[in-house]
């Protein structure tokens, strides 16, 4: 994109004073990507996307309103202001809205650090479709593997500008890379299926196309011939690709806008015990080279490291202006926003303090019960914390797989199942969060 969006977003911010507005900000997004899927040894779909997009903000007093657009022409710009000012007059007064002080805002952050912009060229559609058709192969040459639900590479790239009328202006880029494929064992109403994906910020890092086709014709081989689970109640293991899932239910109830709204089951429990003694849950928003890493927040408000749990202890909700005013607290400078819409509280990277166990010791730890590997929808009670899940996996006895299962549910309440947790030490140090495999006590599976 030659675009230069700083440009674009000052443009927009005199839009707005022009066309009347108080304070505003502004958000300019460009991005470009390019996927390929394959299936059955030929292309399936090649689909190549460039664009930019702008979002303003206007603010009359404690009125506010977003307009967004596609187009970068000035007539667009003044019309976008113009809207924006005439949907803030109509629009209902909030209390809470309003840009950062000038002294809240972020100063002398450091992009080239996190490293999240691979310098390497643009992969040509050949090399992602290459890549693509290695991971079929080797799915494919898995034994026990039927046939393919397909498989892909893509890239992307993109960079965002964010300003407003306080005197915050500041971007960066990141780019991604990513590898997939889906494979299916059995037959008929036998078959089952299972994948692997994998996405780095850098090409470099990126496994090898071949051993993620591998990887995913082992998980769908190994599900081969699943049934129902026994009826009880059982311990649980949360491997390490569903684990983050159940971490981010927490997240969730310590987000401001739930817990503003009084939508948490985690509402009161501040300065309480939410996971086992000793067990944090830290916020990293630094990690260099990881997608979930980012120099500053969408209000141009300073991001750090900080503890959400510190010794079991909830330490912190997860607050962007708006709900930490609502709260009488002060931003976490975790806010996030679209194109389209006012800033929101939302968590990026995440690291729960890892076990001294391998998976495998956690499974004879836990003895007989059920280790999951996928979960399917969810019924959560925002205000209870009463939770169901379908879920398949595998059953365990005496610390050993034995055999595959599907179509079961787990319930629990995620008050009393978090405080019993017992992590390993397998996550994986490429993800944004950092949640091992999980053991979990006190939940009943509805199976056969």
């Amino acid at each position: 994109m030659a675009e230069d969006l700083e440009a674009l977003a000052g443009r927009l911010l005199d839009a707005a004073r022009a066309a009347g507005a108080e304070a505003a900000d502004a958000i300019v997004v460009a991005g470009d990507s390019l996927s390929i899927e394959v299936r059955n040894g030929a292309l399936e779909q090649a689909e190549r996307a460039e664009g930019i997009d702008l979002g303003l903000r206007v603010l009359l007093g404690r009125r506010q309103a977003c307009v967004s657009a596609s187009d970068t022409r000035a007539a667009t710009i003044a019309a976008m202001a113009e809207r924006a000012v005439a949907m803030a007059r109509e629009a209902p007064e909030d209390p809470w809205c309003g840009l950062a002080a000038p002294e809240q805002l972020a100063r002398g952050w450091d992009v080239a650090a996190l490293d999240l912009a691979d310098a390497a060229p643009l992969p040509s559609p050949d090399a992602l479709r290459e890549a693509a058709l290695a991971a079929e192969a080797a799915a494919l040459a898995v034994p026990g593997v039927t046939r393919m639900d397909g498989a892909g590479a893509g890239w992307s790239a993109s960079r965002v500008h964010l300003a407003a009328t306080n005197g915050f202006s500041g971007g960066y880029a990141r780019t991604g890379h990513s590898v997939q494929a889906v494979a299916i064992s059995g037959e008929g109403t036998g078959m089952e299926r299972d994948y692997a994906f994998e996405s780095r910020t850098h090409h470099a890092d990126l496994p090898d196309p071949a051993g993620i086709g591998r990887l995913a014709g082992e998980r769908a081989a190994a599900r081969a011939g699943a049934a129902k689970p026994p009826t009880g109640a059982w311990p649980v293991v949360y491997d390490e690709r569903v684990a983050s899932g159940l971490i981010g239910h927490l997240v969730q109830a310590i987000n401001g806008l739930s817990v503003a709204r009084g939508a948490s089951w985690l509402k009161d429990a501040m300065g309480e015990r939410v996971l086992p003694a000793g067990i944090d849950l830290v916020e990293e928003p630094f990690r260099p080279r990881i997608a979930g890493s980012r120099p500053f927040d969408a209000e141009g408000l300073p991001c750090a490291r900080r503890a959400l749990v510190a010794g079991g202890v909830l330490e912190s909700w997860i607050l962007d202006l708006a709900t930490g005013r609502q709260l009488g607290l002060a931003s976490t400078g975790n806010a996030a926003r679209g194109t389209a819409s006012p800033p929101s509280p939302s968590a990026g990277n995440l690291t729960l303090t890892p076990g001294a166990v391998t998976r495998d010791q956690l499974l004879a730890e836990m003895g007989t019960g059920l280790l999951v590997t996928e979960l399917i929808g969810a019924s959560i009670n925002p205000t209870t914390g009463d939770y169901s899940r379908g879920a398949s996996g595998f059953w365990v006895e005496k610390g050993e797989i034995v055999r595959p299962v599907n179509e079961c549910t787990v319930a629990g309440n995620l008050r009393a199942m978090l405080k019993t947790i017992r992590p390993a030490n397998d996550a994986l140090p490429h993800r944004s969060r950092l949640v091992p495999s999980l053991l979990v006590e006190g939940l009943v599976i509805a199976g056969s």
